[in-house]
């Protein structure tokens, strides 16, 4: 039976409650009440043949606490004139939080709002926006708002998150919470508080003025005739990027890898260094002015992220070359190939000629749908030919410090 039951008339207004519209107009005033919900009712020929039926199903809409219907005269070849409900209505938002036995969670939410209009209206849109997850954090929320009280009252405060001196709130919470702040934080600081270039939750820090945890440069020597530091033989090293910068080192071939297993595999190369990459994160290693002047290789990943991530470090080093990320390897490993679950689609600016139409037929889906080839998946042979062709010198195999 295809009629509407009072089961889908409550369901539609589940589906109002799960989307926030039942709860944002306490916030904006505006409630879309009497709201008219979706009715279907019976055919003339099932009004004939399912006579009772259909007085049955009509009973049951009638039964429905707070919403009105309103009734259509039919004149049937044989039962006669007949009253069926033609439209149904929801009176008000209090009807409907009656009917799906939601008044304590609007109340709830109703306090939350007024708290906040009192307290930091700014923060009012988000509320509108998020109902459902201001719910969720009703415990949380009044120290969510004094966290970013206290920005407003310091803005870009040059310190850790463990210094804001909140009652109540410690490094964690803001840890746990930097999605939901970052939204309160934009609706509620100053423009000029905030550095609209630093996106997502990775520069959460360089956003609002805080402190960052330091970050390193991790990297290993090639070669034994480059010495940095007394000890072992090719030392795998950390340094932060001012520390990094300063390097008194003069390699041939600097190779950026992002895979740890290759990183700490790599060959050694005649006047090389290896570096364990960052991913889009090239600004720590852009301070290391000295890599201008010497060849640099990023090997990353054959799909459109790997790709990106080249694109990305050519922003800093123009002269960077990719290194077996080409159609070559690709083909040569297609027992190796892997599904990339979210592609890159736009345009690579700084892409070079075989590497824009390997990356233009990954985004389209030319060779395979959703193609990859990860890094450490090539063959560590294939690695050692291609890397004498680009120094032009025998390399060794790993052996260890």
């Amino acid at each position: 039976m295809s009629w509407t039951t009072p089961e889908d008339l409550k369901g539609q207004l589940a589906r109002l409650w799960a989307r926030g519209e039942l709860l944002r107009p306490l916030v904006t005033g505006d409630a879309p009440f009497p709201l008219r919900l979706t009715l279907k009712g019976p055919t003339s020929a099932e009004l004939t043949h399912r006579f009772q039926d259909v007085r049955a199903w009509a009973a049951q809409l009638e039964s429905i606490s707070g919403i009105r219907l309103e009734w259509r005269e039919v004149q049937h070849r044989v039962h006669g004139r007949q009253r069926l409900p033609d439209q149904a209505w929801m009176a008000s938002l209090e009807d409907a939080w009656q009917l799906l036995n939601r008044r304590r969670d609007a109340e709830r939410f109703g306090t939350l709002v007024a708290a906040t209009r009192r307290d930091m209206p700014e923060l009012l849109p988000w509320l509108a926006k998020r109902p459902l997850s201001a719910l969720a954090l009703e415990r949380d929320w009044p120290l969510l708002v004094g966290v970013v009280a206290w920005l407003r009252r310091s803005p870009r405060p040059g310190v850790y998150l463990r210094q804001v001196d909140v009652p109540g709130v410690h490094s964690k919470f803001i840890e746990a919470h930097r999605g939901v702040l970052a939204e309160l934080f934009d609706l509620g600081l100053a423009p000029e508080s905030v550095r609209a270039e630093c996106r997502g939750t990775a520069q959460f820090s360089a956003r609002y003025g805080f402190l960052a945890k330091p970050t390193h440069i991790r990297f290993r020597l090639l070669d034994d005739r480059i010495h940095l530091l007394p000890g072992p033989r090719r030392p795998d090293l950390a340094l932060d990027p001012d520390s990094f910068a300063q390097l008194d080192l003069d390699p041939r071939h600097v190779f950026i890898t992002e895979n740890e297993t290759n990183f700490l595999a790599f060959p050694e190369v005649p006047g090389g260094i290896v570096i364990f990459g960052a991913g889009y994160g090239w600004e720590s290693l852009a301070k290391a002015v000295w890599l201008k002047h010497c060849a640099l290789h990023y090997w990353g990943d054959i799909d459109t992220h790997g790709f990106a991530i080249l694109d990305r470090l050519r922003f800093h080093f123009g002269h960077v070359e990719s290194c077996l990320m080409d159609r070559e390897t690709l083909l040569a490993h297609e027992a190796f190939w892997d599904e990339e679950l979210d592609q890159v689609v736009h345009h690579l600016p700084r892409l070079e000629g075989e590497e824009r139409d390997l990356f233009d037929a990954l985004r389209h889906n030319r060779i395979r749908s959703n193609l990859r080839l990860e890094q450490e998946r090539v063959g560590y042979c294939w690695l050692l030919q291609r890397l004498e062709q680009i120094v032009g010198a025998p390399v060794v195999p790993a052996t260890g410090p």
